[in-house]
């Protein structure tokens, strides 16, 4: 069905994507196995976008990606409207009543953490690629329920995220700034990406011109209540 159409639609522009009908055979497979689990209706309306919005026959990755932002149509909402959903929860996510459980599992994947504190133009891209998995393993049948009792690492990201509010305060600094030079903190104690991280943090201090000591780990016990 998706080949007629875009033979219909793209014309020559179509014919020109293949030499030999051995190749058209080949990418049918592709095709089918990368949408086996999309409706027909998903299909049908991501098919419609890509005529209004496409001069040329998308690629898998490209009509994979009209899918997701389509929210094709099953109840997962769209990436955009998702990353918004996990942003504004990002500080509550157990107890928030989520559109989808997609959005959840995207969100600890991503890193609470880092939905709350970091630029949209840096964790926007993760977000979305981890959505786009987590909504295929969904689609390919995987349970998406809330782990329960709620992860005990969620307390502790939740305390992380206030040490740095309070540190960037008693620094002078805004939240953003101590958020990208504390990173390292949310990696585990004594691993190489911490320390890499922690080096980056330093030149970045020095680019900064500024001589602020960084804390090895996070002091919970100077939280206020």
């Amino acid at each position: 069905m998706i080949f007629a159409r875009f033979m219909a639609i793209y014309g020559h522009k179509f014919k020109s994507c293949f030499e030999t009908q051995a190749e058209i055979n080949i990418a049918k497979r592709e095709w089918a196995l990368s949408l086996a689990y999309y409706s027909e209706g998903q299909l049908v309306a991501a098919v419609d976008r890509c005529k209004e919005t496409l001069a040329w026959m998308p690629t898998i990755s490209e009509f994979l990606k009209v899918l997701e932002t389509l929210g094709a149509g099953d109840g997962i909402p769209g990436v955009r409207d998702a990353y918004q959903e996990a942003c504004r929860f990002a500080d509550h996510p157990t107890k928030h009543s989520w559109s989808h459980m997609v959005i959840y599992h995207a969100g600890r994947e991503t890193g609470w953490f880092r939905l709350r504190s970091e630029e949209e133009k840096l964790v926007y891209p993760v977000f979305a690629y981890h959505y786009e998995m987590v909504v295929r393993r969904c689609r390919q049948g995987e349970s998406m329920d809330i782990p329960s009792p709620p992860a005990l690492e969620d307390k502790r990201e939740t305390d992380l995220y206030l040490f740095i509010k309070q540190w960037s305060q008693a620094q002078s600094l805004s939240e953003e700034q101590a958020s990208s030079l504390l990173y390292y903190l949310t990696k585990p104690e004594g691993s190489r990406a911490r320390e890499r991280y922690r080096i980056k943090s330093v030149e970045k201090l020095k680019s900064m011109a500024l001589d602020i000591p960084l804390p090895d780990r996070p002091d919970f016990s100077l939280l206020s209540d």
